[in-house]
């Protein structure tokens, strides 16, 4: 399940990394009681959307937008009973409206575009490698991931192929600053094959690594 918000800016910029705010958030959202917290996450979020760049700030015209996904409706059903209590994010942002959407019948689609940037990291001979979209394993890596997602959620099924889409000419590596540390993501449309069960999976919790603090959403 999705829900997709529609939220109210102010004057005030907001800074162009805004994962950690927006991470703090719906955290926030999730409550004192969040089980969540902690665990590989089996949700994911889009960044907001419709800003321009200014003196490394995005400025909003009136307003902006953002998706949560999870495969735990339980979850989703906590983030609105919050926002409904308090829908104030940061930087004076507003929710003012929320709208939910069923996750879709993918079975005819394997094409889907990055909402936040895919980020892939394995540690190899102790050092974390930041894998990049046209390294020859990052396919595999993206499915390992899932894989172990799938066998948190309790589903079984490895027949599938995870890849970007190396055709793609406006595919890039961003370097992403989270409070401090900078992780090199990719802006790349990936191709999944596979059922609709997984496609759908794939949808609502994301892809790669640390989906739960703002990389890997699709859409």
């Amino acid at each position: 399940m999705r829900i997709h918000l529609r939220i109210k800016t102010s004057e005030k910029p907001v800074p162009i990394f805004h994962q950690p705010l927006l991470a703090g958030t719906i955290n926030k959202w999730l409550g004192n009681d969040n089980k969540e917290h902690g665990k590989i996450s089996l949700f994911s979020f889009s960044q907001l959307s419709d800003g321009k760049i200014k003196d490394n700030n995005l400025i909003f015209q009136d307003w902006t937008s953002l998706f949560i996904s999870s495969y735990k409706t339980d979850c989703l059903k906590r983030i609105i009973f919050n926002i409904k209590n308090d829908p104030s994010l940061f930087n004076d942002l507003t929710v003012n409206e929320i709208i939910i959407e069923d996750t879709p019948d993918l079975s005819n689609r394997d094409f889907f575009l990055a909402a936040s940037p895919i980020l892939i990291k394995r540690k190899i001979e102790n050092k974390t490698i930041h894998i990049p979209y046209n390294h020859l394993k990052a396919g595999d890596y993206l499915k390992e991931t899932l894989l172990t997602k799938l066998k948190i959620a309790g589903i079984e099924d490895e027949n599938f192929q995870i890849q970007f889409d190396n055709t793609y000419q406006n595919a890039k590596l961003k370097l992403i600053d989270y409070n401090g540390i900078g992780n090199k993501a990719n802006w790349c449309p990936i191709i999944i094959k596979g059922s609709n069960k997984i496609k759908s999976f794939a949808w609502n919790v994301g892809l790669g690594n640390s989906t739960g603090i703002g990389f890997g959403a699709i859409k």
